[in-house]
């Protein structure tokens, strides 16, 4: 989940990104490694129930968490660095990060896959945010209707499942509801807006078109999101786990625990080494030492 950021005027110097992986080939996808990752063992087939259950498999094996920026640097999305920090190692991403790695999993698998990006509106208050979400749209061989995918949110909000992209119809994904919404949008009839029914109310999501964007577009985006200093994702911890029976967000030292039923516990964590039992012991992130004068609240 990508929140917005403005752009800094103040001179402010910010972080060097950490430098992208370069081996000098291409690399190449383990998918029995990530399957494992994420406890999946269905047919390895391009067909709509594979691509729902992997994407559920996924959101409930793999945590959100945007560490790395808080701890300086944006991270790699090349493959290989990928697969090194979320399927190899205990810990998480956010959303370039994750939908990085499914997209190419889907790709294995068979699907065509279009990258997108949106505006983030949780929280919004009306105000217009840049493009800075990743998510995902999908095609299955011999199927005319098309999937949004997202494995990268986060928020309690995303979805568990891929759902069609059609308009104006409810999706019961796990426990959670959504549907999509079309709105004009400069003459054009292609914006997309994903809404989830939460308290009684439908509630704005994200907004999307279909147009495709390229990796070289996301390393721009993520360098500004994990690096500018006014970005929330550059000062302040998130990290969120969805699993059958519960979601867990820790916004900087404050963790909500939400069960099936609806209802939810807020508590505050005392201090940076509790901050770190939590996200070992109830998320599943072992978070790396940092380092001297970097970010010492992880």
């Amino acid at each position: 989940m990508a929140y917005t950021t403005a752009a800094a005027t103040d001179g402010t110097p910010t972080p060097t990104p950490t430098p992208v992986h370069s081996s000098g080939e291409s690399p190449r996808l383990d998918l029995d490694a990530y399957l494992a990752r994420i406890g999946w063992s269905g047919r390895r087939e391009a067909s709509v129930e594979t691509l729902r259950s992997v994407h559920r498999a996924h959101v409930q094996g793999i945590p959100f968490e945007n560490a790395q920026a808080v701890l300086g640097s944006a991270p790699s999305l090349e493959l290989a660095d990928l697969q090194a920090k979320l399927v190899h190692s205990r810990r998480g991403g956010y959303c370039y990060e994750h939908n990085t790695l499914f997209a190419a999993v889907l790709e294995t698998l068979g699907f065509a896959v279009t990258r997108l990006t949106a505006r983030v509106r949780v929280g919004a208050r009306g105000a217009i945010r840049p493009r800075t979400h990743m998510l995902l749209l999908v095609k299955v061989p011999g199927d005319s209707q098309q999937y949004l995918a997202d494995v990268g949110f986060g928020s309690i909000g995303g979805l568990l499942d891929a759902i069609p992209l059609t308009a104006d119809t409810e999706v019961h994904d796990g426990g959670r509801t959504h549907r999509l919404v079309r709105e004009p949008h400069h003459g054009l009839e292609d914006l997309w807006v994903l809404q989830t029914f939460q308290d009684g109310a439908w509630s704005d999501q994200y907004a999307f078109t279909r147009e495709p964007y390229e990796p070289a577009d996301y390393e721009v985006i993520n360098w500004h999101v994990a690096t500018n200093p006014r970005s929330p994702f550059q000062h302040t911890l998130y990290a969120q786990r969805t699993t059958p029976d519960t979601h867990l967000a820790l916004t900087g030292r404050v963790l909500v625990t939400t069960r099936a039923d609806g209802t939810s516990e807020e508590r505050e964590l005392t201090d940076p080494a509790e901050a770190r039992r939590v996200l070992d012991s109830d998320f599943g992130i072992e978070l790396p030492e940092p380092a001297e004068k970097a970010r010492p609240e992880l």
